[in-house]
């Protein structure tokens, strides 16, 4: 389960390193390119929702199967494609079955591991699944430099075909709903294109600006067409997410530290990425090599916190102290100049952000689906996927407007000195993702109720079936 989260978090940032390659395979235009990353990210967080609650109706296990069958096969269309447009059209249907694959992976881990080994499971899968961009980036910058970029791609085949042999043999049956409830399509409609508004909106707000007229249209849409479906599900007699998975206070706190979270990691990504090659003029491979560290600490620290600290303090505290620590690295990011090395300027705010990650990640996703009744199991994973992905998206728009913004206003007054002028946006933007980090512990010191109260909930699934 793991493995197939990881296939799925690579794909989010795998290409972002082999666009040049593509586009001049391919040769479309610098206008168009953004659509190879923004068709999956587009439909992923569209098709969140209902893929959640079709894996509760239909089966997990047999969820899982299929969709990664699915994805397999986009991921062979994009990897043949001859054109642009073949391309686009693969990656969007590799976020449709990603969106179907998401939540049955999350709600089986929530359904099949419970006391101890439950904390030491999703210490396991969030460690993989956080550490996925920035192992997609190493891995997009090794097939792209030493094979070709269509092994970006190609490579899930091989992934996907150990993933389906393996879940064939491992992952315990889950039996489909037993009442064969109706699908909300008022709630799909609604909510797949309420998300789709947002995440474009967000998209077009780091192209456009937050003033322009589409980005606030589709921003505007967006929330009206949430609204409207929260509205929906209260009414609705077998709604696509009931209200009560999200109005328990702890798993709400969960949810919105899994989107604050995301806000600001991305945005770690995104100026870390953008200082390694510009400033210090790393190729794509080193860069995604110099993430690592970062990786290693979060994986480590993931691991610790779900096995030892989540079974003796509870949540709140572990995740608190996540948030502070992503701060205090983040922090040392502030002071990067032009002249700023990597082992003593960056290694260390990697090092302090990756372990902060690992606190984070896992009791966040762990809590998010504490106690859920297992046919409501679907919903609650694909919300948490849906805030990690909504979050993802306004924080790369956001701190990217800032960093632009920053960077312009510096080169008005210093028109000479563009790589500083560079360092500078970065700066700003280093600083806004500390006060997100900040915020999010706020949010989990505040909502989150103290202790360690989690367990399984009546329905769970017993340890001699997770066996």
């Amino acid at each position: 389960m793991s493995l197939t989260q990881l296939m799925l978090v690579l794909d989010t940032t795998v290409m972002n390193v082999a666009l040049p390659s593509v586009q001049a395979d391919l040769g479309f235009t610098s206008g168009d390119r953004h659509w190879v990353v923004t068709a999956y990210a587009l439909v992923f967080g569209g098709v969140l929702l209902a893929g959640g609650r079709l894996s509760d109706i239909l089966g997990r296990k047999r969820m899982l199967l299929l969709a990664t069958t699915g994805f397999v096969l986009a991921s062979v269309l994009g990897g043949l494609a001859n054109g642009f447009v073949m391309l686009v059209i693969a990656r969007a249907l590799q976020g449709f079955f990603g969106a179907l694959l998401a939540p049955a992976t999350l709600s089986l881990m929530a359904t099949t591991f419970v006391g101890r080994t439950r904390g030491k499971a999703f210490g396991i899968f969030s460690a993989v699944s956080s550490s996925g961009s920035a192992v997609g980036l190493l891995l997009g910058g090794l097939l792209t430099e030493y094979l070709d970029w269509r092994w970006c791609l190609l490579v899930n085949v091989v992934i996907g075909a150990a993933l389906l042999a393996a879940a064939a043999v491992l992952v315990p049956a889950q039996a489909a709903a037993s009442t064969r409830p109706r699908l909300d399509v008022p709630g799909v409609i609604t909510s797949v294109l309420g998300v789709l508004a947002l995440v474009y909106g967000c998209s077009a707000a780091e192209r456009d600006g937050w003033t322009s007229p589409v980005t606030l249209g589709l921003l505007t849409l967006g929330l009206v067409l949430i609204g409207l479906f929260v509205w929906v599900e209260t009414r609705v007699p077998q709604p696509l997410l009931p209200m009560r998975v999200v109005l328990d206070r702890n798993r709400g706190g969960a949810y919105l530290m899994v989107a604050i979270a995301g806000i600001g990691m991305f945005g770690v990504f995104l100026f870390l990425a953008y200082h390694l090659q510009e400033v210090l003029a790393f190729t794509p491979l080193m860069t995604g090599l110099a993430f690592l560290p970062m990786v290693l600490s979060l994986v480590v620290m993931a691991i610790v916190a779900g096995g030892i600290l989540l079974p003796r303090t509870g949540p709140r505290a572990i995740v608190v102290g996540g948030f502070l620590l992503t701060a205090l690295g983040t922090s040392l990011f502030t002071n990067l100049t032009v002249h700023s090395g990597y082992a003593a300027g960056i290694l260390p705010g990697l090092l302090i952000t990756g372990a902060g990650f690992g606190l984070i990640f896992g009791p966040a996703m762990n809590l998010a689906t504490d106690r859920v009744d297992p046919a409501d199991a679907g919903a609650a994973s694909a919300l948490v996927n849906a805030g990690q992905q909504v979050g993802a998206a306004i924080g790369t728009a956001l701190l990217n407007t800032v960093a632009v913004s920053a960077m312009s206003s510096y080169l008005a007054d210093h028109p000479d000195v563009s790589g500083q002028a560079s360092v500078h946006g970065n700066t700003v933007a280093f600083w806004v993702t500390v006060a997100v980090f900040i915020l999010g512990a706020l949010v989990c010191g505040l909502i989150v109720r103290p202790g360690r109260q989690m367990g399984p909930t009546n329905g769970a699934a017993t340890p001699a079936a997770a066996i």
